[in-house]
This record gives structure tokens, C-alpha cells and sequence, in this order.
């Protein structure tokens, strides 16, 4: 049944009602995140998170340098002339 132009999914969609109750109750971890990343130890920030911290950067530099690698390999490759047979 189509009533002023509004198709029955519209219908249904404006029937629902928006619950501002949550199901699960999380923990707030950010009081705990802030300590560790602003407490002076001599770390770098990148490095505070611990060991997946430490992994995510050495995977960052690695794909980085080896991207900076092969662009390098294809600007010479580019530049120099391919010998004709």
C-alpha cells in the first residue's frame, strides 16, 4: 500500500524506534593510554604502545624502504636505453 508517495519499506524505516541505550558496557581504557603516553621515560611515542607498536613500525620502514627501492630500480631502468639486437 503506497500512501503520499512513501513505499512500505520507507514506512517501516520511519517506524523504528532509535534506542540511546547501550548492550554492552566497555571499559574506558583512555585515562590508562594517557599515563603511558605522556609519562617522561626517554621513548619515543610511536614506540610506547609496546611490541605492537614496535612490529607495526619496523613493517612501515621495511615496505617503505623496499618501495623507495623499487622506484629507484624503475627511474634507472627508465633512464638508461635498452640495447637493440
Amino acid at each position: 500500500m503506497v500512501i503520499w508517495g512513501k513505499g512500505l519499506s520507507e514506512n517501516k524505516v520511519s517506524r523504528r524506534h532509535i534506542s540511546s541505550t547501550v548492550r554492552r558496557q566497555l571499559l574506558n581504557k583512555v585515562p590508562v593510554k594517557q599515563k603511558l603516553f605522556q609519562e617522561a621515560n626517554g621513548m619515543p611515542v610511536h614506540l610506547k604502545g609496546g611490541v605492537s607498536d614496535a612490529v607495526l613500525y619496523r613493517a612501515t620502514m621495511g615496505l617503505t624502504l623496499m618501495g623507495t627501492a623499487c622506484v629507484i630500480y624503475e627511474l634507472v631502468k627508465a633512464a638508461v636505453p635498452q640495447k637493440k639486437d
